[in-house]
Formats: C-alpha cells, structure tokens, sequence
C-alpha cells in the first residue's frame, strides 16, 4: 500500500490505515460478506474521481465535465450486463440496501406490504426489519425456515403469501447456505400478483460464474452488493427488465441519492472487469469448495450445520446441540483473539438473544482470494473446532493463533510473493 503523501500530511490517519492493512494481512478474514479486492480496485476506488459531482445518468447529467465519468459508468453498466445477462443496470446505489430501497421506492406506496425472511432466520435488516426502513413505511410479515431441515419451505411460503397477499415477495438471504429456488418464489409470486425481489447481496460472484443458479430473468428485481463474493467496488446494483428501467432510475435518482459515488463506480468497474476473466470461474468454483470442505470437516468434529451442509460460500453452524452452554459471541471473541474473524449468527429456532445468538458464520471468499484451497480449509475448520471446545482456555487460543500466523504467511495478502488468484 502506497501511503506517503497521507502519512506526511495526516500521520494518525496513515496509522490506522496501516494497521488495518496489518490487521486483514494477519488475520483469517471468515465474515462471509467481506472479501479482499485487487490492488486494482483500490487505485480506482481511490482515484480522482472522488472530486467529481455526476448527478444523473450517461450523456444526461445535471452538471458539466463529466465526459470521463459517464465512459467509467458505461463500462461499469456494459460489463455488468454481460456478467449476469440483464436487460437494464443502475450501478450507482452506494451500498445493497440502497439498492432494496431503490426497489422499493420505484414499484411501492408506503403501507404497501412486503413478504420476506426473518432476520433471525438468514433475512436481511433491508428486507423489513422494524428497525430499518422498509419496516418502517412498509407493512412486513415475514417467512422462515424451516427449523428441522435448514432449508426455506416453500410450500409455507406459497400459503403465507396466499394469506398476506403482499404486492412483493423478497427472496435472497444473508445467512442461507443452501441454493435458491428462484422459479419456485416466482411462481408464488405470479399466484398472488405480486412482484419478486431477488437479493443476491452475498452471492453476486456466484451467480455471475454460474456456480450458482442466477435469478436475472425470472425475478422481476435482483439486486446485490458489488463487494461480496464478485469483489469489486464497494457499492450496490440493481438489475431488472426494460419495462422497469425509467421507474428505477428515477427512484434511485433523484428519489434517494444525489450524486453517485463516482469513485466507488470506478472500483465496480474495475473488478466487474476481472470477473469477466476465465480465473474468477476458478475463484467461485473454489470458493464453493472451499465452503464445503470446510462445512465437512466441521461435521466430522461433532457441530451441527443448519441444513446439514452448504451449497455457497458459507455455513451456518448451530452450537446449541454439541455446546448448549457455549453463546455464539463467546466463540467469536474467542476466534477473534486467535486471528480467525467471523460472526456469531442466529439460527432457525432461535433461544437466545440476537445479539449473543446460538450460532456463528463462517464464509470462504476471502480464504479463497488467498489461494486457500480444499485441504487448508480443513486445517482451518480443525482450528475453529478447537476454539469452539475451549473458548476459555488461553493455551488453546494462543495455540491456534501460533498456527494462523503460519497460514497467513503461507498465503500472504497484498504482497508480492502472494498466491491468491487476484494478487500474483
């Protein structure tokens, strides 16, 4: 990282950032929703281009000398079409929730009600929670998972929406290790006249590789973080049919967001543009199964996984049955303190509280940017086990940690001699 005009200039800043840099080189970053971008994206993401107002869209913006901004838009919008085959792109939502809001703004009147998963069950705070937004202006009732099999149930599903009858249904989840039957949401969707938003936030590099199956075309909405598992520029999509384009625009400006993050468009762009090379199919294959040599080796420990398994980047592990005493805050600290960074997570059935729920997360994106493969993985999910059976115990954590330091130097970040399949 070059840094010596912030560091001359802004020496406490210039630290923190350098201790960050340490901090993600030195730790198993596990969040399922965070990964590592290209040195290329961070050039665009910190380019000139924060300077720049582009209120608007392509050849029809609110202010002058945006020629450059609108070429970079362009080809964040061209090459996003050509990774998920949408007819119409908005790349300029700052963030995923942004773009649910961009939704919602542009196809509801609030009160209008929204059908989706429960927070506690793998939904996301955008999908309705009382606490966001859309649970605030829209009337929300919400599906759940089916606590014996991990999986949603759509048959319940299909009945609730028959029953609330509301004017969307939303499907993508934060916390869901299993495919997503995407037909099977729309059909409900057609039965009871409502529209369909997919929110594919963790799982964009995973459809644009086809590894997993891609809602784009039978959803009437996808929308997604552009930073996840597609690791580019920090930010949100929104990808619909032709029909719809006008009302999202409009919707997203000027109806929330003045002018886009140009900066941050630029980053989208960049990396949208490595996943339309042969390696990134590589990287989400690996990704998956990295996933589920992880999900394997953590069963053959003893704890059980919500579902039995994974089919994405991440599992869902339930510590209730193995380590009933065990919170799921306990464990990350624990984790944390070793170098392993993950999330405690609720689970389906929850008995806890949602802030020290029964469960943790755990993804495979950024290990895999590293150039983790099936077998380190397996080590990985052996030092998770140890931790989760031992959370108290300091040699144990101390020990793991020893072991994490040799694997973050085998597999080094942002380096020269890194193996990761962004970085070589």
């Amino acid at each position: 990282m070059h840094d010596e005009h912030l560091r001359a200039t802004d020496p406490a800043v210039a630290d923190a950032l350098s201790g960050e840099v340490e901090r993600q080189n030195d730790t198993l970053a596990m969040i399922a929703s965070e990964n590592h971008v290209s040195e290329a994206v961070l050039e665009a993401q910190g380019s000139v281009l924060t300077n720049k107002y582009a209120e608007g869209y392509p050849g029809e913006r609110y202010y002058g000398g945006c020629e450059y901004a609108d070429e970079v838009e362009e080809i964040a919008i061209e090459r996003a079409k050509e990774l998920w085959g949408a007819e119409h792109v908005n790349v300029q939502p700052h963030a995923g929730s942004q773009a649910n809001m961009g939704v919602y703004l542009a196809m509801l009147e609030p009160g209008d009600r929204i059908l989706s998963l429960d927070l506690t069950h793998g939904g996301h705070l955008s999908h309705g929670h009382p606490a966001n937004f859309a649970g605030q202006v829209y009337e929300v009732e919400q599906y759940e998972i089916d606590p014996e099999t991990g999986y949603v149930d759509y048959e319940a599903l299909h009945d609730h929406a028959e029953e609330f009858d509301p004017d969307i249904i939303v499907s993508g989840y934060s916390a869901y290790p299993r495919e997503v039957e995407w037909e099977t949401i729309q059909e409900t969707a057609d039965a009871v006249g409502a529209y369909h938003l997919a929110d594919i936030a963790h799982i964009t590099g995973l459809v644009a590789a086809g590894v997993h199956s891609s809602p784009v075309g039978v959803a009437d909405f996808v929308t997604g973080s552009t930073h996840k598992t597609i690791r580019a520029g920090r930010g949100g999509i929104i990808m619909c049919d032709e029909e719809y384009a006008d009302d999202i625009d409009s919707a997203v400006f000027p109806g929330m967001q003045g002018g886009p993050l140009m900066h941050n468009v630029a980053g989208k762009a960049v990396g949208f543009g490595e996943a339309l090379r042969p390696e990134f199919q590589d990287y989400a294959e690996q990704t998956v199964a990295n996933a589920q040599a992880l999900a394997d080796r953590l069963q053959e420990h003893g704890l059980e996984l919500v579902s039995g398994g994974t089919d994405n980047h991440l599992v869902l592990i339930d510590l209730r049955p193995s380590h009933p005493d065990t919170p799921g805050k306990d464990v990350e600290e624990a984790l944390e303190e070793a170098g392993i960074v993950l999330n405690a997570n609720t689970v389906p059935g929850e008995t806890r509280s949602a802030f020290n729920p029964s469960g943790i997360r755990a993804g495979t994106p950024g290990l895999t940017t590293r150039g983790f493969d099936e077998d380190a993985c397996r080590e990985v999910a052996d030092l998770i086990y140890e931790v989760v059976d031992a959370p108290d115990d300091d040699a144990v954590v101390a020990e793991v940690s020893d072991r994490v330091d040799e694997l973050t130097d085998e597999y080094p970040l942002y380096g020269d001699d890194s193996e990761g399949l962004v970085f070589e």
